[in-house]
């Protein structure tokens, strides 16, 4: 199973990290060799500027930890090539249009998010939009 997951999902887990995370349900996955994570550099830069640009994470996610969880989503997932041309307008957001692009030429099954402009739109192309919570219980065999 591919799975892109979207920033604010990995913003969520570092402002509070917990035994029972999202995340680290995700990792327990992907070393059992149930998931591959997809990620692409505009996805870490997308973590890392939201990080740095917002004064009030910067006091609970240091840059260092920050720093040391992205070289970690580089090492635990594949990483899709840099897209060159036009990404094509897929949703209401024009901002989260990169997620959509990069979740078909990673051939993902799944993009994770609570993003509702993305949620609403279920599926594009084999990529079906899914809901953190709902995606623990795929997870889960729930």
């Amino acid at each position: 199973m591919r799975v892109l997951a979207d920033t604010n999902i990995y913003i969520s887990y570092l402002l509070s990290p917990h035994q029972d995370s999202f995340v680290l349900l995700l990792f327990d996955k992907i070393a059992n060799g149930e998931i591959t994570l997809l990620v692409s550099a505009p996805l870490l830069d997308e973590i890392e500027v939201t990080v740095k640009r917002k004064p009030y994470l910067l006091k609970i996610i240091h840059e260092k930890e920050l720093a040391r969880f992205i070289h970690l989503l580089k090492i635990v997932s594949e990483e899709i090539p840099f897209i060159t041309t036009e990404i094509p307008v897929a949703t209401r957001d024009p901002k989260d249009d990169y997620l959509i692009a990069y979740a078909i030429l990673g051939k993902a099954d799944y993009l994770v998010t609570v993003d509702k402009d993305l949620l609403v739109l279920g599926q594009v192309g084999k990529v079906k939009m899914v809901h953190s919570g709902k995606f623990r219980a795929i997870l889960k065999g729930e």
